[in-house]
């Protein structure tokens, strides 16, 4: 159940990250509204998959997905370009989440 906590801050994360732009600087009230209900609700729900996931891993997670879903999102809504050095970064972001993922639970130190 916490991982679908995680996932959900995370959606509503990224929803507020993609209306900042829309919301020209806060000048437009009910986009406004929306963006800072959005952001509420993403870390309201981050708080629940605390309970049972590792912050370091819920954390490295919700801002790993959040770029990644950030950047494909911006590519195909706004029509910003990706070069290949952004391609590699974000698979190299999304190796890194799922090895966080994959290991979470195996101490080192």
């Amino acid at each position: 159940m916490s991982y679908i906590y995680l996932f959900s801050a995370i959606i509503f994360e990224v929803i507020g990250t993609m209306l900042i732009p829309l919301s020209k600087n806060f000048t437009k009230p009910f986009i406004s509204i929306v963006l800072v209900i959005a952001y509420m609700l993403s870390f309201y729900l981050f708080s629940f998959a605390l309970k049972e996931i590792p912050i370091a891993v819920a954390y490295a997670t919700w801002a790993g997905l959040g770029i990644f879903l950030i950047t494909l999102f911006s590519y195909i809504v706004h029509d910003q370009s990706l070069g290949w050095q952004s391609i590699l970064g974000l698979l190299l972001i999304a190796m890194g989440v799922a090895i966080v993922n994959t290991f979470k639970n195996q101490n080192i130190l």
